[in-house]
């Protein structure tokens, strides 16, 4: 379920209940923030050793390796729980719910704060039972 910013701070507990599945009623809640970041490496500057005087030309990589990290921390609990992925898109997102899932304590039910990206939002995303 998404909400815009201005309306969720205020009505945060209504939210909450409205969204909680009939499973998760009566447990205790965690909640957990969320986002991911996309990291990389772009190849530095092409130094060579050359006479003074001179400018040989170098073939430099102009290539770009990046990843995404996933990560989650429950600051109540002082816990977090993270994935390293090559993509960005509702499969990440899903190992990212599970990895998360495997820290909620038992008998506990989490809620996860998240921005409006896309993979956040698809119907093809799998929300672990906990």
């Amino acid at each position: 379920m998404f909400h815009k910013p201005s309306n969720f701070l205020k009505n945060f507990s209504v939210i909450v209940d409205q969204s909680l599945p009939d499973h998760a009623r009566g447990k205790p809640l965690e909640i957990w923030f969320q986002d991911e970041a996309r990291v990389g490496q772009q190849g530095s500057l092409t130094r060579i050793w050359a006479e003074k005087g001179t400018r040989p030309r170098q073939i430099k990589d102009q290539r770009f390796s990046y990843g995404y990290i996933f990560g989650a921390v429950c600051p109540e609990r002082d816990i977090g729980a993270a994935i390293v992925v090559p993509y960005a898109n509702t499969d990440a997102m899903n190992k990212h719910l599970l990895e998360i899932s495997l820290h909620i304590q038992e008998n506990h039910h989490g809620i996860i704060i998240m921005d409006g990206a896309g993979w956040h939002k698809s119907d093809e995303l799998k929300v672990p039972k906990t």
